[in-house]
């Protein structure tokens, strides 16, 4: 069974992003799809990282382990809020920190407002920094509008129906992108 880390990305107070990465935890393991937990940067509490993983000289017990929790996931989800029209400064950290654990990796991204466009002006420059490090980003995409009453803060879907539906065909496409990629490196 595949194993997915779900990245939530906000580490304000209040966040509304981590109720959507608490519901596809619950719905990909309710639903018997993968394995699945929260690596949550707001629990890492990162300082501002001055050079990559590779390049560091005494890393972090923290920074090891979260370097460990991307390298041996199959696939991973970004849930990421959209602030002005990009993805916040923890989320940039995160991300340019590693980059071997990063390469060919199936990367699904979620993306929440508050407003009613759900996020999606952050895909563009999320993907784009995810392709230049060589991720494999997957095409479905998952925005949330309105997540501050879309979700309650356990991750319950307001109109679970509609959600679960939406849900159902993300994770699905990225199923299936984790199962070529295996496929791809187990053929030689």
């Amino acid at each position: 069974m595949p194993h997915i880390v779900i990245l939530s990305a906000s580490v304000r107070q209040g966040r509304n992003s981590h109720r959507v990465a608490l519901f596809l935890k619950k719905y990909i393991e309710n639903n018997g799809l993968a394995t699945a937990d929260i690596a949550d940067l707001n629990s890492y509490q990162f300082p501002l990282f001055d050079e990559r993983l590779a390049h560091q000289q005494n890393p972090s017990e923290k920074v090891l382990e979260f370097a460990s929790r991307i390298m041996h996931a199959d696939g991973v989800i970004i849930v990421t809020p959209e602030y002005n029209g990009g993805y916040p400064a923890s989320l940039k950290n995160a991300v340019d920190l590693l980059y071997k654990e990063w390469q060919k990796k199936p990367v699904a991204i979620a993306t929440v407002s508050d407003g009613g466009f759900g996020g999606t002006q952050v895909i563009t420059s999320l993907q784009f920094s995810l392709w230049k490090i060589r991720a494999w980003t997957v095409p479905a995409q998952f925005p949330v509008p309105n997540a501050d009453t879309s979700f309650d803060e356990e991750g319950t879907p307001a109109d679970v129906a509609t959600t679960e539906k939406r849900a159902h065909f993300f994770i699905k496409e990225l199923l299936w992108c984790i199962e070529a990629r295996k496929r791809m490196v187990d053929y030689k």
